[in-house]
């Protein structure tokens, strides 16, 4: 059980806007980022506002898939940020940046065999640790907002059956921690990185792909009908995923499947 928190809770801090200030505290909600991009349609979300729930029903993944976790173990996050910039060709350099201030966060917690696997799941030897779903708005041709979800596992220890390979920071380090506590520090790193994806984001893809899942090791994929194994070599500025078998293929988010 979780202590009760009242329904909606804001949480302001320094008068310079950082990444979650505000932070609003939900008990519960159907998505972080579905609550989140309703607030931003209701003009009542800036950059830098944070929805932390202790109880998400109905949270969402990559490519449609679903994100169910026990209520008040985990980080489950949405945060509004406001790239205000024409919309790039592709965006994988921001993608980028949270991925690593995600691994940067968890390496403290669990160690140095925490890595990224491509695109944006965070993975701590072979098991999912969490994963990230940035939603964009877009008005013409300017990036308005972009609406970066993350739930990573905390201390839940019993999963739901249908996912292969869990792993939460209560079963690598044999203690339970605080959530929000830790979201907290989360969003530290992330204000760091969105730094550094807008003032210096040549330095993001050499760091990503240090830390890429599998790199240099051979993986099982599916492309369409098309089930083969390849060696990871890399991602590339485009956000994409460069295997070699006889010669060297590059796949889009969505094309390539992991087995």
């Amino acid at each position: 059980m979780f202590p009760f928190i009242f329904p909606k809770i804001t949480i302001n801090s320094h008068k310079q806007v950082y990444i979650g200030q505000p932070l609003v505290i939900l008990t519960t909600v159907d998505s972080t980022n579905k609550y989140a991009m309703e607030e931003v349609h209701a003009h009542m979300a800036k950059h830098g506002t944070a929805y932390f729930a202790l109880e998400q029903r109905e949270g969402r993944g990559q490519r449609g898939k679903t994100w169910k976790t026990t209520p008040g173990e985990n980080i489950i996050l949405t945060v509004v940020t406001e790239p205000q910039c024409l919309f790039p060709a592709n965006p994988f350099l921001f993608n980028a940046a949270i991925a690593l201030a995600c691994y940067r966060f968890y390496k403290t917690w669990a160690g140095d065999e925490t890595r990224v696997k491509w695109p944006n799941d965070l993975y701590w030897r072979d098991r999912k640790a969490g994963g990230v779903l940035i939603e964009n708005v877009v008005h013409g041709n300017t990036w308005t907002f972009a609406l970066v979800g993350i739930g990573i596992n905390i201390n839940q220890v019993q999963f739901d059956p249908n996912i292969p390979n869990p792993v939460s920071l209560r079963q690598i380090r044999g203690e339970v921690l605080d959530p929000l506590v830790l979201a907290k520090e989360l969003m530290i790193l992330i204000e760091e990185y969105w730094q550094v994806w807008k003032n210096n984001p040549a330095e993001l893809m050499a760091e990503y792909n240090e830390i890429l899942f599998r790199k240099g090791e051979k993986a099982k994929f599916k492309a369409g009908n098309r089930i083969f194994e390849a060696f990871v070599s890399g991602v590339n500025e485009s956000g994409e995923l460069m295997v070699h078998t006889a010669t060297e293929e590059c796949f889009k988010v969505g094309q390539l499947i992991w087995l």
